[in-house]
């Protein structure tokens, strides 16, 4: 089942102090920033909110254990490059969202693809972080941009995209 996201939209039309959620939701940055500063208490169990473990599909455990050259955890804190991928119906400002976004986390922009068929878009960026910039960080800042009815973007690390593409 897919993962539902809490959004700044969501928390204005509960009305709110208190809300539960289940274990699979997933509270975007900005939903959180904006419940702080409003006052909203947001809760996923008894000890209050706390994100839910990513989901790395059925070969998670299995690959952690066959792939021991890869140095570290795809989760770790390091410098790295992403592949950003974004598809979805076009309208103006979708481009400028997208790097606004990527400009707001430190990244720069290395590359750029972008394709246009009879109204949709699908955008490919390689982006380079800092050194110390939290991957699952990005990630959930920049996969919780647009929408099911606008456009979707899904962040993959660099190194996985390599591993998927060698032959």
């Amino acid at each position: 089942m897919p993962r539902r996201f809490l959004t700044v939209e969501d928390l204005q039309r509960s009305n709110a102090r208190e809300i539960f959620v289940d274990g699979d939701t997933l509270l975007t940055p900005q939903a959180e920033e904006w419940a702080r500063a409003h006052g909203i208490s947001i809760a996923n169990g008894p000890k209050g909110y706390e994100p839910p473990r990513p989901d790395r599909g059925p070969d998670a455990e299995r690959a952690a254990r066959s792939l021991p050259h890869l140095p570290e955890p795809i989760d770790a804190e390091m410098g790295s490059g992403l592949v950003v991928s974004c598809a979805g119906r076009n309208r103006p400002g979708v481009l400028a969202e997208i790097t606004t976004a990527v400009g707001k986390l430190n990244g720069n922009v290395l590359d750029i693809s972008q394709k246009m068929v009879e109204g949709y878009f699908h955008l490919v960026l390689m982006v380079e972080l800092p050194p110390g910039t939290s991957f699952a960080h990005v990630k959930q800042c920049l996969e919780c941009l647009g929408g099911p009815d606008d456009y979707v973007v899904r962040v993959m690390h660099e190194r996985v995209f390599r591993f998927m593409h060698r032959i």
